[in-house]
C-alpha cells in the first residue's frame, strides 16, 4: 500500500508538472467606453442593460481577437461596462448580485441561479466560448438592514467590483475595491480589505483596482504575504505628470515589487485617461499611450508564469555614504501635484548634485549630451504627507524638466523635451523598502531595457537613452506614516473632484 501511494503521488506530480506552463500570453484592452447620456439621472434596468451591452459588444470583439491570437487571459478596464460619474441612485440599475466564487458557479450554464445576472452570464459565456480567462469590472449590490450599524440609509451596500471568469466560464474571483478615489460616492468600501488570489496552470494571480495601487492593503499584502506572480489591474486612471502617468507608474510598480503587472485603462482622452500595459519585473513588454485618437487598443505579450525573484535592494545604502554639501541659496521651492518640493537647478552639462528635504537626501550624477539654453532641468526632493485626493506619505527623488525657463513652472505637467542624457545615476536616503523606479521620455514614452536598479539603491542608465528625458524618479511610499486626511484636505479633494469631472471636459470640448 505504501508503494502504491508513492506511485500515485509521483503520478499526480508528473501530471501537474506537465499541465503547468512556464510562459503564458497576456492581453489587456484599453477600451473607449460608451457613456450614458446622463449619469446622474436614474434609468430603468432595461436602459442600463442596453448601454452595458453596447460596451460588451466592443469588449467581445477584443476578447475574441485576443483568444484567436493565443491569449490565456485578458484584462478589461475599471468602469469599462457602464462608465463613471454616477451617484448611488443612478448607478443602481447597472448593478448585479455577484456571489462568492466558492459557490462554484458557471453563469453561462446556470444563469438564473443567483437572480437576474445578464452581465455575468454574458461574460461567462465569452470566457467559455473563447477558452480564455476574462477580468472585468462591474458593480455588486448586497442588501443590509438596521441590525448592521454600518448599513447605508438605502438598505444596501454597493461595491466597485472586479470579477474573473476562467476558460470554462466559471466565476473564480470577486474583489471589492477598498480605496475609493475622491470618495466614489456611488460605492461603499468593504469593512476590511479583501485579499483575492486564484491559481492557474500559468501562475498565481492577485487582483486590485486603480487607486488601490497607492496603498498598502491589499496591494502589498498580495505580493509580500501571498506571493502572487501576476497582478491584474483594471483601472480608470487619469494621468498626472510628472510622476503619475499610467504607463510610467504602473511599469515602475511592477519593477519595484518584482511581479508581472497587467494594467487595462479606459480610453477617454478628454479626461486624460489613457495608458495601458503588460509589464514584467525587468521591463515593459507592451504599452500604449494615445491622447490623439478615440479608438481602443488591444495589447498582447508573452510573460514568464513565475518571474524570477528580483534582488533585494537597500534603497539607502549608496546615498547614505554621500556627504550632502551646503548649497547656500541655490535651492528653491516648487509644487508637484499639491506637494512642495525642494529643487536645485542642473547648471552644467555634467555634474553631481545633492538636495535634501527633512530626512531625505537625493543624489544625482549625470552627463547631458549638451546643455541646451532653452530647457531647465532640476533635481528635487519631497519628504511628506500628500493630502489632496487621498492621504499617503511619500519620499520622492526626481530629476525632471521644467515646463519653461521660469523656475515657477518646475513640477508642472510637460510632455515634450529635447535634452538627451548620456548617463544618469539617482539615489536617495529612503526610509522605506517600497520604492518604484520611473523613467519617462519625451512624448510620454518608456525606456525598456535602458536602465536598471543596483542592490545599493541606485537607479542608473545602462546606455545613452533613446529619447530626451521628461523625468527620472524614485517614488517611495512610507505606509507606516500614513494618516487620516483633515478637513482642509477633504475640502481640497472635493475641489479637485469638481475640476476633474466638470472643468477638464469643458476645457477640452472648447479646445483650450
Amino acid at each position: 500500500m505504501s508503494q502504491l501511494l508513492d506511485y500515485v503521488a509521483i503520478f499526480f506530480f508528473c501530471v501537474l508538472k506537465a499541465s503547468s506552463l512556464d510562459t503564458f500570453t497576456a492581453a489587456v484592452y484599453e477600451h473607449a467606453v460608451i457613456l450614458p447620456n446622463a449619469t446622474l439621472i436614474p434609468v430603468s434596468h432595461e436602459e442600463a442593460l442596453l448601454l452595458m451591452n453596447q460596451n460588451l459588444d466592443l469588449l467581445e470583439a477584443a476578447i475574441t481577437s485576443a483568444s484567436k491570437q493565443g491569449a490565456h487571459i485578458i484584462v478589461t478596464p475599471e468602469d469599462g461596462i457602464y462608465g463613471f460619474n454616477f451617484n448611488r441612485e443612478s448607478i443602481y440599475p447597472y448593478l448585479e448580485d455577484i456571489p462568492d466564487p466558492q459557490v462554484n458557479w458557471i453563469p453561462c450554464n446556470n444563469p438564473d441561479r443567483f437572480g437576474h445576472t445578464p452581465v455575468q452570464e454574458r461574460l461567462s459565456c465569452l470566457a467559455k466560448d473563447n477558452s480564455i480567462y476574462i477580468v472585468a469590472n462591474i458593480g455588486d449590490k448586497k442588501p443590509c438592514n438596521t441590525s448592521d450599524p454600518h448599513c447605508p440609509p438605502d438598505g444596501r451596500y454597493q461595491y466597485n467590483t472586479d470579477v474573473v471568469f476562467d476558460s470554462e466560464g466559471k466565476l473564480v474571483a470577486r474583489y471589492h475595491k477598498q480605496n475609493l478615489f475622491l470618495g466614489e460616492d456611488q460605492f461603499n468600501a468593504p469593512k476590511k480589505p479583501e485579499v483575492v488570489t486564484f491559481n492557474t496552470t500559468f501562475g498565481k494571480f492577485g487582483i486590485f483596482t486603480c487607486f488601490d495601487i497607492l496603498f498598502h492593503d491589499p496591494a502589498m499584502t498580495l505580493v509580500k504575504d501571498f506571493h502572487v506572480d501576476t497582478i491584474l489591474f483594471p483601472t480608470a486612471w487619469m494621468n498626472v505628470l510628472p510622476h503619475l502617468s499610467a504607463i510610467e507608474f504602473h511599469s515602475a510598480w511592477a519593477m519595484g515589487m518584482g511581479v508581472n503587472f497587467l494594467a487595462s485603462n479606459l480610453h477617454y482622452p478628454s479626461m486624460k485617461m489613457t495608458g495601458s500595459g503588460i509589464y514584467a519585473p525587468d521591463s515593459p513588454r507592451a504599452f500604449h499611450y494615445d491622447m490623439k485618437t478615440e479608438k481602443g487598443k488591444l495589447l498582447l505579450s508573452q510573460l514568464a508564469s513565475h518571474p524570477h525573484p528580483t534582488a533585494v535592494v537597500n534603497w539607502t545604502s549608496y546615498a547614505s555614504g554621500i556627504e550632502a554639501p551646503s548649497m547656500g541659496n541655490q535651492e528653491f521651492k516648487g509644487i508637484i501635484f499639491f506637494d512642495e518640493f525642494t529643487f536645485l537647478e542642473l547648471k552644467e552639462v555634467t555634474g553631481n548634485y545633492t538636495v535634501c528635504q527633512k530626512d531625505l537626501c537625493c543624489h544625482l550624477s549625470y552627463k547631458m549630451s549638451e546643455k541646451r539654453s532653452d530647457e531647465v532641468y532640476v533635481l528635487g526632493a519631497f519628504d511628506g504627507l500628500h493630502t489632496v485626493e487621498g492621504s499617503y506619505y511619500l519620499q520622492i527623488c526626481t530629476l525632471l524638466k521644467c515646463k519653461t525657463m521660469d523656475f515657477h513652472t518646475c513640477g508642472d505637467s510637460v510632455e515634450t523635451a529635447s535634452t538627451r542624457f548620456e548617463t544618469f545615476s539617482l539615489s536617495g536616503t529612503f526610509e522605506t523598502q517600497y520604492v518604484f523606479p520611473e523613467v519617462l521620455l519625451s512624448e510620454i514614452q518608456l525606456a525598456p531595457g535602458e536602465f536598471q536598479v543596483s542592490s545599493d539603491g541606485r537607479l542608473f542608465s545602462q546606455k545613452p537613452l533613446s529619447g530626451p528625458i521628461l523625468t527620472v524618479t524614485l517614488f517611495g511610499r512610507l505606509y507606516k506614516k500614513d494618516s487620516a486626511p483633515n478637513a482642509f484636505s477633504d475640502l481640497m479633494a472635493q475641489a479637485l473632484r469638481v475640476m476633474l469631472i466638470v472643468v477638464i471636459p469643458i476645457v477640452y470640448s472648447l479646445g483650450w
